[in-house]
C-alpha cells in the first residue's frame, strides 16, 4: 500500500521531468522524537493503528534484553499487536553502538518496506538518530523523512517523571535490579548504563548488613537519584533535539503535549491526547505520505546496461 501510494504520487512529476525510467522514489520514513517520558512509544503505536506501519526502536537501552521495568519497555499489551524491531534483542553485557543501530535500522526499514508498510522510528536516543540521518549520506538520498517531536514543558515533565519512577518502584523496579545486580560489575557497559542500575548499587550492597531505618534511607536516596538523573537525561535530550531542529526544521513538527500531562490521571487526559497529539500527527503523516518530493540528483539510478552503452558505442567507431 505504501509503495503503491508513493508510486502514484511520483508518476506525474517523473513524467514532467522526463526521467521516469531512471528515477527511484525515495522511501518514506516517520520519526517520533522527544525527551524521556513524553509519550513517544504511545504515539508511535497510535499512528501504527491508523496506518499500515511497523515500529523500529531507537532507545539505546531498550535494545537490550532484560530490565524491562528499568528501561520502560512497552509491554505486549501496550504494543497492541504492532510489530516492533530492535527491541530487547541484544545481550545485556554487550555494547550496542550507533553504528550497530544504523546497520540494524537499514535492514529493518527494507524489511518493513518489503511488506508495503511504513517504518516508524521511535525512541529517545537522539545520538542514534543523528548517526543515522546526518552520519550516513546515503540515508537522506534514499529516504524522505518526517520528524514528529513530542514536547512537554520541563517543569510539567519533571513532575510526571518523578511520578513515573514511583510507579516503576511499585511494579517491581527494586526486585528487577536486585535479580540483575552483580557486586563490582562495570556499570558503564551494556544495559548496566541504564538509569536505575548504578543508583541502586549502595542500597543493594548493604541492605543485608544495616538496620531497617538505614536500609529505608538508602532506598529513598537511591530512588531520589533515579528521579534526578532521569530529569537530567530529559534536559540533555531536549538540548540535543533543539540542535537537530536547526538541521531538520523543514521536516520537523513540534507537538506540544503539555496539556495532556497537566491533566494526567483525569478523565480528560485521553481525550486531550487524541485531539492535541494523535489527530494533528495523523494529519501530518497523511500529508507527508501524499506529498510529492522533488527527486534528488543522488536518487537518479541509471541501469548498468545503459551506463555501459556509450562505451560500447564508442568502441564501434
Amino acid at each position: 500500500m505504501i509503495k503503491k501510494l508513493l508510486k502514484q504520487a511520483n508518476q506525474p512529476l517523473l513524467g514532467a521531468i522526463g526521467i521516469d525510467p531512471f528515477y527511484r522514489p525515495r522511501d518514506k520514513v516517520v520519526f517520533v522524537m522527544g525527551a524521556t517520558g513524553t509519550g513517544k512509544s504511545r504515539l508511535a503505536i497510535d499512528l501504527a493503528s491508523r496506518f499500515p506501519a511497523e515500529i523500529i526502536n531507537s532507545d539505546k537501552m531498550q535494545v537490550y534484553k532484560g530490565l524491562d521495568i528499568v528501561t520502560n519497555k512497552v509491554t505486549p499489551r501496550e504494543c497492541r499487536a504492532v510489530p516492533h524491531h530492535l527491541l530487547g534483542f541484544v545481550d545485556p553485557e554487550s555494547d550496542y553502538a550507533a553504528t550497530d543501530f544504523r546497520r540494524g535500522t537499514w535492514r529493518a526499514i527494507q524489511s518493513i518496506l518489503g511488506r508495503d508498510r511504513l517504518p516508524i522510528i521511535a525512541g529517545g536516543s537522539n545520538s542514534f538518530l543523528d548517526a543515522l540521518v546526518n552520519g550516513d549520506p546515503k540515508f537522506l538520498a534514499r529516504h524522505d523523512c518526517c520528524f514528529l517531536w513530542v514536547d512537554v514543558l520541563p517543569p510539567v515533565l519533571n513532575t510526571f517523571v518523578s511520578e513515573r519512577v514511583n510507579r516503576m518502584v511499585e511494579t517491581g523496579l527494586v526486585e528487577e535490579v536486585r535479580d540483575f545486580y552483580a557486586p563490582g560489575a562495570d556499570n558503564t557497559k551494556g544495559i548496566r548504563r541504564a538509569i536505575g542500575v548504578s543508583e541502586m548499587d549502595e542500597y543493594l550492597r548493604t541492605e543485608t548488613a544495616v538496620d531497617r531505618g538505614t536500609r529505608m534511607r538508602l532506598l529513598e536516596a537511591a530512588i531520589g537519584s533515579i528521579k534526578d538523573n532521569t530529569s537530567v537525561l530529559a534536559c540533555r535530550q531536549l538540548q540535543k533535539i533543539h540542535r537537530l531542529y536547526k538541521k531538520w526544521n523543514r521536516n520537523m513538527h513540534r507537538i506540544d503535549a503539555t496539556d495532556v500531562f497537566l491533566h494526567h490521571g483525569t478523565n480528560a487526559s485521553k481525550e486531550i491526547w487524541e485531539s492535541q497529539v494523535v489527530e494533528p500527527c495523523t494529519m501530518i503523516v497523511e500529508r507527508f505520505l501524499h506529498e510529492e518530493a522533488a527527486p534528488s540528483a543522488t536518487t537518479v539510478l541509471v541501469p548498468a546496461i545503459l551506463m555501459a552503452a556509450p562505451a560500447a558505442a564508442a568502441a564501434t567507431h
